[in-house]
This record gives structure tokens, C-alpha cells and sequence, in this order.
């Protein structure tokens, strides 16, 4: 994990003695370089300008602003700000001068496609009252987003880009670096990367002091191509945190969450491997002959049993059972392709999505083996079914409107019902918390057909028992991110994958 050292004093108002050495910007724009920066400018409408300056002797940079705010379709801040082409890391410590009049005046670490007031952009941003967020506008004139994490400041601050893909992170003093969100957005190039202070009020003028500035910019060599970057990560449902448990340059999916609290599951290259929940390296389960893992894998409620999803042959996926300790694995499913994705809480039933007569549709199986039952009949695909922690319900995403949405029925198939409707996105792989009192699920954008990787897509949760669905954290993932139940056992957390494609 990536450590920074100590923070450096706090922002002090210079003393006359030392004014000589702050270096001026004039107020509004100036085209003369200010540090490591080639520019400074007032972006958008604003009553007051604002300046640039930069402490040679301390290495930081003190950024005055106006503007009404950086949000909605357009923006209003000043600027310091350079061309930058290709990745980068932009990072460093921001600090208020004064305990200014809005507690939602913002500074900000900003790559930009332009000047204009409403230009794309995404930042990360240390409001007045230590609020930390990623922004971003993916389009001109499009409306900002906003990703919150619980980390209040004082804390470093990291911008990442990777191609178009944007990482925010952020670190207590000593501390690693947490991710606050990823999102791809296609800002071009080059862009303007720079410090941004917006006032939040068009009349007001704040300060904030920029120190330990970092802007470390890679460009890919001739024939370098980017790897996967896999994180295996667990968020907070209640705010939003999120933790690196684990981060390798290969690609690996679908993690699994012991009963005991202690392990967790993946599956990496047709194996499944294990890996404290508190982090540490992967190791390789044994899975006897059976070496085609894929990413429908679970355990049982007791812990016991490990369900297995695993090529084999022309038929494709077939499901089987082994101890949760490793061990020979037991075929289930004589047909494929079958794809595991619950067990019963009595342990006695599997369900699954398989396809049969040309149409994928939701089974149950006894787990010793034996008939399946065929539990949907829709037309087009219902998959990622899982039961309720009480077994009175079986959860499942299903396209049979046209649009993915989360359902439920009972365990023998009747009274399905939907359970998400909202038109902008598309819903997969319902997850029952332990405790029955929450559903955690995967959404695309509506426009992404199938569920694959290196998407935007969110996670989000709602009551089991029916409500307004919320964004918990929003990522750079897909197929792999939550295929499988993933709750922690106390029903705080959920742990998932997230990816980037970085450069060797």
C-alpha cells in the first residue's frame, strides 16, 4: 500500500517579513508560470477575481477564488492550472485560510477538458468543513456527480488518471491511501490539471493554502500496452468507506465472505484461492481435479460447503460441492451450462442460472444431487438468484421487461415479483444481508447490454423489506465486482473487485 510521510505544518497568513517571497499572479488571469503551473484564470462568472500565488521557499501554493460554485451544468472558481497528456498522479494537502463564510467552499485537485464554465472535468474536492468528495461532468453542460467518502480533512488527497479512467483517493496523516471512487470520463487530451477554489458564494473571495503538491506524469513508451489492476476491496454500507484489502496486476473476481468472519474466497485463473479478510496474500485452495473455476462460487450458510461453478468438456459450466477447507470436488449438475449462485440456509438446496432448451432460466437442485426443478420460465435471461437469510424468498435479476431489474419469488418458483424499476439503470446480482435487512446489488448505466467489465457502475443498497434504493460507492468494475454474496457476517460490510488498466 502506498504510505506518505507526516503532514507538514498547516497554512499560516505570511508575515510582512516574508512576503517577498510569494510569488504573484495578477488577479483574474495571468499567462506567467506560478511554480510547477503555466497558468492562472478565472473559469466561469464571478463578481471577484481571483490570484495565484506560490511560496518558493515552502514549496506551496496559496489559491484565492470567487464563483458560486463548482456543480450543476456549469461552474464559476479560479484556476491554476497546466497541460498535461497521458496518466498521471496529482496529489497533495490542501489547507483553509480563516474559517471562511461557507462551509461549502471548495479546493480542489482538477483535470479539465477546457476553460468553458461548463466544460467535463473531475476533481477531487476538500470542502470548508471537511467534507472530501470526487466530482465529475462527463459531458459539456452535463450535470456534476458527486462521491463522498467518510474521511473528513485534514487528510492527502490523490487524483489518479489511468487513460480515462479517474481514481480518487485519500489518507489520514501516516496512514495508507483509501479509495473515495473511480469513473471513466473521456476528457481528451491533453487536459488542464491544476488547483481550483471556488467561494460556493459569487460575492465572496476564499483561500486555501495547496502544499506537498505532486503532478507525476507517465506516458505509455512505443508497444507498452496496459494490465488489469484488481482490487479486492470492502465498503462500509453505512457511509460509504471503503478498504484495500488486497491489489495485484492480474485479474481475479467474485469474493466471498466466510461465516466466520475470517476469509475471504476468489477465483483467479481457473483456481480458487483464499486471503484474510484483513489482507495479506492469496493462496491457492485445493480443488482437486477440477482446475476451470469461474467467478459462481459460494459458501454455505454454516460455512461448511463450498459451492463450485467449473468448465467441463462441450457442455460448458457444471456445478459442484466440496469441504470449505479444499478438498475433491462432487458434481451436482450432470447438465450444463449450470452457473451456482445460492444455497438454501438449511443447506440441503442449491439454485442457479443454467440454460436449457436455448433459454437461461433460474433452477434449484438438492445439493446431494438429484432432479432439478426449474423454477422461472420467462423469455430472455433471469440469473443471480440467492435465498433470504429465512429462506421465504429467493432473489434473482431477470430482463423479461427489457430492462435488467432485481425480483423475488418464493422458493418453488410463485408470486415473482419485481423489486427495482428505476428506468436509468440496469440491475444484477441481488444480495440478502445476514442480518434480513438489507439488499445489496450491482448497477449499469441502462445503455450497457449483459453485465461486463471495466464499466462505471455503482453498488447499491436498499431495505429487504422495499424501499428507495442508494448509491453506497461508485467504481470502475463489472463482471467479477459482486457476481456472488459477498456480505460480511455482521451485515456491515460487502466486499467486491474493482479494476484499472495502468500502464507497466
Amino acid at each position: 500500500m502506498n504510505r506518505h510521510p507526516p503532514r507538514g505544518r498547516q497554512f499560516r497568513r505570511s508575515l510582512p517579513v516574508l512576503a517577498a517571497l510569494w510569488l504573484f499572479a495578477f488577479p483574474g488571469t495571468s499567462p506567467a508560470a506560478i511554480g510547477r503551473f503555466e497558468q492562472a484564470a478565472d473559469v466561469g462568472r464571478g463578481a471577484r477575481p481571483g490570484r495565484a500565488e506560490f511560496d518558493a521557499a515552502r514549496e506551496a501554493y496559496r489559491v484565492t477564488g470567487g464563483g458560486a460554485n463548482i456543480w450543476g451544468r456549469e461552474d464559476a472558481f479560479h484556476f491554476l492550472w497546466r497541460e498535461v497528456a497521458g496518466d498521471f498522479v496529482f496529489q497533495g494537502d490542501i489547507t483553509w485560510e480563516g474559517p471562511g463564510r461557507e462551509p461549502h467552499r471548495k479546493a480542489c485537485f482538477m483535470a479539465r477538458a477546457g476553460l468553458g464554465a461548463d466544460a467535463p472535468y473531475v476533481d477531487v474536492a476538500v470542502h470548508g468543513d471537511g467534507l472530501i468528495e470526487l466530482q465529475f461532468r462527463r459531458a459539456t453542460g452535463g450535470q456534476t456527480t458527486g462521491v463522498r467518502t467518510p474521511i473528513r480533512a485534514p487528510a492527502t488527497v490523490k487524483l489518479e488518471r489511468d487513460g480515462d479512467v479517474f481514481t480518487a483517493s485519500v489518507a489520514k496523516a501516516g496512514g495508507a491511501f483509501q479509495p473515495i471512487g473511480a469513473i471513466a470520463v473521456a476528457l481528451g487530451e491533453p487536459v488542464q490539471a491544476g488547483l481550483a477554489v471556488s467561494a460556493h458564494h459569487a460575492d465572496n473571495l476564499e483561500t486555501a493554502e495547496f502544499s506537498r503538491v505532486v503532478l507525476r506524469e507517465r506516458r505509455a513508451r512505443p508497444g507498452e500496452k496496459r494490465e488489469r489492476e484488481t482490487s479486492l476491496e470492502t465498503v462500509e454500507v453505512a457511509n460509504g468507506e471503503r478498504l484495500v484489502i488486497y491489489r495485484e496486476r492480474s485479474s481475479f473476481e467474485a469474493p466471498n465472505w466466510s461465516p466466520d468472519g475470517r476469509t475471504l474466497y476468489v477465483n483467479r485463473g481457473g483456481g480458487i484461492y483464499t486471503i484474510p479478510a484483513t489482507g495479506g496474500t492469496l493462496t491457492r485452495l485445493d480443488t482437486g481435479a477440477v482446475d476451470k473455476c469461474n467467478n459462481d462460487h459460494g459458501l454455505s450458510f454454516d460455512g461448511r460447503w463450498l459451492a463450485i461453478s467449473a468448465a467441463v468438456g462441450k457442455e460448458g459450466s457444471k456445478i459442484f460441492v466440496l469441504p470449505a477447507t479444499g478438498g475433491e470436488p462432487r458434481l451436482v449438475t450432470p447438465l450444463g451450462p449450470s452457473y451456482w449462485h445460492g444455497w438454501s440456509p438449511d443447506g440441503k438446496t442449491l439454485v442457479y442460472c443454467a440454460r436449457r432448451e436455448g433459454n437461461f432460466d433460474i433452477y434449484a437442485i438438492p445439493a446431494g444431487g438429484g432432479a432439478e426443478r426449474r423454477l422461472t420460465t420467462a423469455e430472455g435471461l433471469d440469473d443471480g438468484c440467492e435465498y433470504s437469510p429465512d429462506g421465504s424468498k429467493i432473489y434473482f435479476n431477470s430482463e423479461r421487461t427489457g430492462v435488467m431489474q432485481i425480483w423475488r419469488m418464493n422458493p418453488d418458483g410463485s408470486q415473482q415479483e419485481p423489486v427495482t424499476t428505476d428506468p436509468e439503470f440496469g440491475d444484477w446480482f441481488p444480495h440478502p444481508s445476514p442480518d434480513g435487512r438489507w439488499l445489496v446489488f450491482l448497477s449499469y448505466e441502462r445503455s450497457v447490454k449483459g453485465h461486463p467489465a471495466n464499466q462505471n457502475v455503482v453498488l447499491r443498497l436498499m431495505p429487504l423489506a422495499g424501499g428507495r434504493p442508494r448509491v453506497i460507492t461508485t467504481l470502475f468494475g463489472g463482471q467479477g465486482t459482486i457476481n456472488v454474496p459477498s456480505w460480511s457476517p455482521d451485515s456491515r460490510r460487502v466486499a467486491f473487485v474493482s479494476y484499472r488498466h495502468v500502464l507497466p
